[in-house]
């Protein structure tokens, strides 16, 4: 690198150097050992790739401090400037990697390389910033678990066993303690000592982020991209965001999405990944046009499915919150009592499924959480046809509350003719509330997902979903020191004036019968 330290990479070569097609270069920081080296090295040398797989700086060998995502841009472009004179490099070269290997991929993109040829591009985000405090609230499980697997990933291999065997348990325990800041340190021990540089700098906008945000590399990319995602991954929005700003440029760029959580796209989501991966590879390096749709998506509860375009064109469906737990397709009366609940943060209401990066994530029974005296829960009626809604649902409350801070959680879900819900979409957001009704507007998370006759669509709202969140004191002490505590009582309104309503994104989409998809996976 520019500053002498030097970064160790392994280099996988085909065996017959008359069938090399490429070269590929994978940056990340969790190892080249497996499954690194079989989804990212192996598969593509025996496919006549070149592949270079390099730890970055600070990891399994690599010299230098590793500090997340801060050195990745230069690095990146000294580690080209090292491929260009090696004597096998094949003169073009692409990218891939999943996650951190697909941040490396956008830091190098900050100053595309004239031989990149093509990058593949898995749940990688480019705005860090934005991925832990996008809603207002830290994404506590993912960031302290994800610190906790840093701090110890070299360990040696017994230890990494056993430390893998406790780490939710222990998480759990961090996470549900006061103040943040102490708790985690004590679970991380001398580790990650960045983690809480995270915590303290709340505002995605403070100077601090800049280094972690790549939003420029969407301005400069040229080459052709795949985008691969997850429904249930925490990356999500910003994968369809690299998709609409890149399209909205011009740029060759395709997209994926799968019924996936993050650590399905190493498992079950893998093959279909690694064989689109291949098509687009192979077809960009030989300087053709990979002859695959625009996009491809995993309709949760039905079929893979072609689209020219995302989000693909649909028509709103309002459905109304009213008296008795229901969702009504006409607006109700105006009610004089709205609908309460309460939210103690000394006792937070649970994160229960959705997209989480280590706990038990994706399509889970929340049934339970819609029991809950802390959550209200909206049911509509039995659907005689089936309902397809591919987009972004919104919710729009008319909300207010005794004290200013606090938080909101949705959550669409669908109930079986059973009476078991399992959630399909949901979304966060922390505020500053009135005491008098005001309207919320809420985005969830896109969802592809055909509600299936016989079911029912049910809407939960609750004031926290932790520890996949951090839960709001109450106060406005820093989240990292925070832990006196007040309890929120949130109030809902209804009827023609002040309204609230979930909007649903639905289409008469009907997909080809090839195979169905299962919600919880797609081995492909």
């Amino acid at each position: 690198m520019r500053d002498g330290v030097d970064l160790i990479a392994d280099h996988y070569a085909p065996t017959d150097s008359r069938s090399v097609v490429g070269t590929l270069l994978v940056r990340g920081p969790y190892g080249r050992a497996f499954p690194f080296s079989t989804l990212y090295a192996r598969l593509y040398a025996a496919r006549g790739y070149h592949v270079v797989l390099q730890s970055v700086r600070g990891t399994f060998g690599s010299g230098g401090v590793f500090e997340p995502m801060a050195n990745e841009v230069h690095d990146g472009a000294d580690t080209v400037e090292w491929l260009r004179e090696q004597p096998w490099f094949t003169g073009r070269f692409a990218t891939i990697g999943v996650s951190y290997l697909g941040f490396t991929q956008w830091a190098l993109l900050m100053d595309p390389p004239p031989e990149l040829a093509a990058a593949v591009i898995t749940v990688g985000p480019h705005d860090l910033a934005a991925s832990i405090w996008g809603t207002g609230a830290f994404k506590l499980t993912d960031c302290l678990g994800w610190a906790d697997l840093v701090a110890h990933q070299e360990d040696g291999r017994l230890r990494s066993l056993i430390w893998v065997a406790g780490s939710q348990r222990r998480v759990a325990r961090a996470t549900a303690a006061l103040p943040l800041g102490d708790s985690a340190r004590a679970l991380l021990g001398a580790g990650s000592p960045w983690y809480e540089s995270w915590l303290r700098h709340h505002d995605p906008g403070d100077p601090f982020w800049e280094p972690y945000r790549l939003a420029a590399a969407l301005d400069k990319v040229s080459v052709p991209v795949l985008l691969i995602g997850g429904w249930q991954d925490l990356f999500l929005e910003q994968t369809l965001e690299q998709y609409r700003h890149l399209r909205g440029r011009g740029v060759d760029v395709a997209l994926t999405v799968g019924p996936w959580t993050h650590p399905q796209l190493a498992t079950t989501g893998a093959g279909r990944a690694a064989r689109e991966s291949l098509e687009w590879l192979d077809a960009t390096l030989a300087a053709d046009k990979p002859a695959r749709p625009r996009v491809r998506i995993c309709i949760t509860g039905d079929r893979w499915v072609d689209l020219p375009d995302w989000p693909p064109s649909t028509s709103p469906q309002v459905l109304h919150l009213s008296p008795g737990g229901v969702l009504a397709d006409s607006a109700p009366p105006e009610g004089a009592h709205p609908w309460r609940f309460t939210y103690d943060p000394a006792s937070p209401t649970p994160a229960v499924g959705g997209p989480l990066l280590f706990a038990k994530g994706g399509y889970r029974d929340d049934s339970r959480l819609a029991g809950r005296a802390d959550v209200l829960s909206f049911t509509g009626d039995v659907l005689t046809s089936d309902l397809y809604v591919i987009g972004n649902p919104v919710v729009e409350l008319s909300h207010a509350a005794d004290i200013p801070h606090v938080d909101l959680f949705v959550r669409v879900s669908e109930v079986d003719a059973r009476g078991r819900s399992h959630c399909v979409g949901d979304g966060y957001r922390r505020m500053i509330a009135t005491p008098e009704p005001n309207v919320v507007r809420i985005e969830l998370d896109a969802v592809a997902h055909r509600f299936r006759a016989g079911s029912r669509i049910r809407l939960l709202i609750a004031g926290g979903a932790h520890p996949r969140f951090n839960r709001n004191c109450g106060t406005d002490e820093p989240p990292i020191t925070a832990q006196r505590l007040m309890a929120a009582t949130h109030s809902v309104f209804h009827g023609a004036r002040g309204g609230s309503q979930l909007v649903l994104p639905t289409t008469a989409v009907r997909p080809s019968p090839d195979r169905v998809a299962n919600p919880v996976g797609d081995s492909a």
